[in-house]
């Protein structure tokens, strides 16, 4: 048979290259099979895409390279005994057998390599870029990432558009900077919770706005906040709000509305205090048309000459303001609110908020921990308070039970030590400073400027309230905030000094 006719050199036959040479052939049956069956199938299972794409091209690469090692190693074995040295370099000769062999041997191998490395690679390349490698190949620290992203506006963006964007430079960048995490997830070194913002991240400019584009004029944008109180009747207290996105662009027209920060036609920069970008007590204004430059600091805590030369200078750009697009903890608070619009749970149940948020806090060391205690608190609190609601409406109270642990689910992970409280959102001012970190009234120039707190720069309400109290607007300066409890404390007090997420 034609195999049994085949004379490989001599050297070949030693127990290394024979090895490498089983290793090669089985690792290409193997991989060949797999892409039969992924190309069949499918593929679903991360570990598989790595098994396929990342470890069998290797074990591939090692079982060829030790053909020529094995032969090297006899060769030097075989000097060792001959007193006259062989030419050094290898002859080929295509009239003798074991050459025409050997030659076409080595022409298919390299050829079958070749084209398995190029499939290989370009899968392999596709595969480190995909959601599934991202996000549940190291299930358990990427698990609160994943599925916040799953729940996000941009779950159908995949993670590689944002976190690394086109070209190949940022791709090298990012496989780098990952090398390290691979390791840190190796040896069980990474932190809990993985900490923000990501220093390395690339330029907004050069990944939101692929699809997002800021010198677009929006105008004003209506949107409703819907809050319940934490009374008896769980009391629906909706704001419905025109948020002044504004944009334009400078060469066409005045720029105006939030998204005048984004460099549009003004270049904004800042220095914070912390590491999470929560206390900024200097900014810079430049008027990209005049040159004008206008220098903000705190009245409280000015920055002095030597701590502005030694600090880390930041340009703002979208990731400032919308700094968890893709990967927001909801608070317990927001959690419930949605649960309790959406129906999930009944706003009917007397203190169901109050109960439900409770029931969410509390020092849980797994996600099990919580939902058996969620399972036990909820139908307690009425047991106790309610007991003819506890009897009368038990299906309801188990659908508060459901939702509230489904809740927990996407938003707390103690394994990870993740909560809402971690993971600032700088996306209006309720929890988290916010926009408060500059306008919050105490940013000052030499000139006497000052970046206020005004409200209806940002948004005019609409309406606000619901039943006897609820308000609506009947002129364009719309209706003056009115605190669901009434109080004005309010107005000297920014909303995230006295709201974390779990009361009123």
């Amino acid at each position: 048979m034609f195999w049994k006719r085949i004379h490989l050199p001599r050297l070949f036959y030693n127990t290394l290259s024979i090895a490498g040479a089983a290793i090669a052939l089985v690792v290409s049956v193997t991989l060949v099979a797999f892409l039969v069956v992924i190309a069949t199938v499918g593929e679903s299972n991360p570990y598989i895409g790595i098994f396929v794409y990342m470890v069998l091209p290797i074990a591939l690469a090692i079982g060829v390279l030790l053909i020529p090692i094995g032969m090297l190693r006899r060769r030097r074995r075989i000097l060792r005994h001959l007193d006259e040295l062989p030419p050094q370099w290898p002859q080929l000769d295509l009239n003798r057998p074991t050459h025409r062999h050997a030659f076409f041997v080595v022409i298919l191998g390299t050829g079958l390599l070749s084209l398995v490395s190029v499939v290989g690679g370009y899968q392999a390349y596709h595969f480190t870029e995909s959601v599934e490698f991202c996000g549940t190949t190291c299930h358990v620290v990427m698990k609160p990432e994943h599925v916040a992203y799953g729940n996000s506006p941009h779950a159908r963006v995949s993670c590689a558009e944002c976190h690394v964007g086109s070209g190949a430079g940022w791709y090298a960048k990012s496989k780098l900077s990952g090398a390290y995490q691979v390791y840190a997830t190796l040896r069980n070194i990474y932190p809990r919770p993985i900490p923000t913002p990501v220093k390395n991240l690339r330029p907004a400019q050069e990944t939101c706005e692929e699809c997002h584009w800021p010198e677009k004029f929006f105008g004003a944008q209506q949107r409703q906040y819907n809050h319940y109180m934490y009374d008896d009747s769980t009391t629906h207290w909706p704001i419905n709000l025109l948020i002044k996105t504004g944009g334009g662009d400078p060469k066409t027209g005045q720029t105006a509305g939030i998204h005048w920060h984004m460099n549009i036609g003004t270049k904004v920069e800042y220095i914070a205090r912390d590491e999470r970008r929560q206390d900024i007590p200097w900014i810079r204004i430049t008027d990209r048309v005049t040159g004008r430059v206008t220098v903000y600091q705190d009245e409280d805590e000015p920055l002095s000459e030597e701590e502005i030369a030694a600090a880390t200078m930041r340009q703002m750009d979208c990731m400032d303001c919308h700094n968890r697009p893709s990967h927001k903890f909801r608070s317990p608070d927001y959690a419930i609110d949605q649960a309790l619009l959406t129906g999930q749970i009944s706003a009917t149940l007397p203190e169901i908020k109050r109960i439900a948020v409770e029931s969410m806090v509390g020092d849980y060391a797994t996600e099990e921990e919580a939902h058996r205690a969620i399972a036990t608190r909820i139908p307690d609190a009425y047991r106790e308070a309610y007991p003819e609601v506890f009897d009368s409406r038990r299906v309801e109270i188990d659908a508060a039970v459901l939702a509230t642990q489904k809740q927990f689910s996407q938003n707390i992970f103690p394994e990870m030590k993740v909560n809402w409280l971690g993971y600032p959102d700088n996306i209006g001012h309720f929890i988290f400073p916010g926009c408060m970190r500059c306008h919050n009234g105490k940013k000052k120039s030499e000139d006497g400027w000052v970046i206020g707190r005004d409200c209806t720069s940002c948004h005019v309400i609409l309406r606000q309230g619901s039943g006897e109290r609820m308000q609506m607007a009947m002129t364009e300066d719309g209706l003056e905030f009115v605190h669901p409890d009434g109080g004005d404390d309010w107005r000297d007090t920014d909303c995230h000094e006295c709201h974390s997420g779990t009361q009123p």
